[in-house]
């Protein structure tokens, strides 16, 4: 029996692949504000906050990927 449509799995995975983009765009919108410039400037690496966005982003793109295509 085939199921018409996007299973549910499909769906969230889409969301969350979304959703980590949206994530690692605002982690590079933050690295280049002033804010990020300063931080980086002074410690020589992104501020934490940059970072959380990347791992965040990048986790829920990896999650969002697997539940899509498997």
């Amino acid at each position: 029996m085939a199921k018409k449509g996007m299973s549910q799995k499909k769906i969230i995975g889409i969301a969350l692949l979304v959703v980590g983009v949206i994530l690692i765009g605002w982690g590079f919108n933050e690295a280049g504000s002033f804010g990020g410039k300063l931080s980086s400037a002074i410690s020589g690496s992104p501020g934490d906050r940059v970072l959380w966005f990347y791992i965040a982003g990048g986790i829920c793109s990896v999650v969002g990927l697997f539940n899509i295509f498997k």
